[in-house]
């Protein structure tokens, strides 16, 4: 199991990677949207937005009300973000679940 710590970190280095991509999926995906990440095994969570390709203002707690919100264990976190589980078949695995719009849903796939 990841500790807190891995967590976090694994969300900054996803933060970071889309910080380099913004320019290129700015132009295709306008998303502006309150983000919760939850993790199931270590009951805590994390929250912050995307905006403009990136995600920014994360911190640590819920945000009940986010637009988007995936929970996860925090191993699989941490392999989704270092790109050792895909999303759609982690997703399709119940090993991830994204509550979003589908129109959300759709950007986010092009984010990431």
């Amino acid at each position: 199991m990841a500790s807190v710590d891995e967590c976090r970190q694994a969300l900054r280095d996803l933060a970071d990677r889309l910080d380099r991509n913004a320019e290129t999926v700015r132009e295709r995906v306008d998303l502006d949207r309150t983000l919760a990440c939850r993790i199931t095994d270590l009951d805590t969570a994390f929250h912050g937005r995307i905006a403009d390709g990136r995600l920014v203002e994360m911190t640590d707690g819920d945000d009940p009300k986010a637009k988007i919100a995936l929970s996860t264990s925090s191993d699989d976190l941490v392999a989704l973000v270092r790109g050792e589980l895909d999303v759609t078949r982690a997703v399709a695995s119940r090993r991830v679940s994204i509550k979003a719009s589908p129109f959300d849903l759709m950007k986010l796939r092009k984010l990431l």
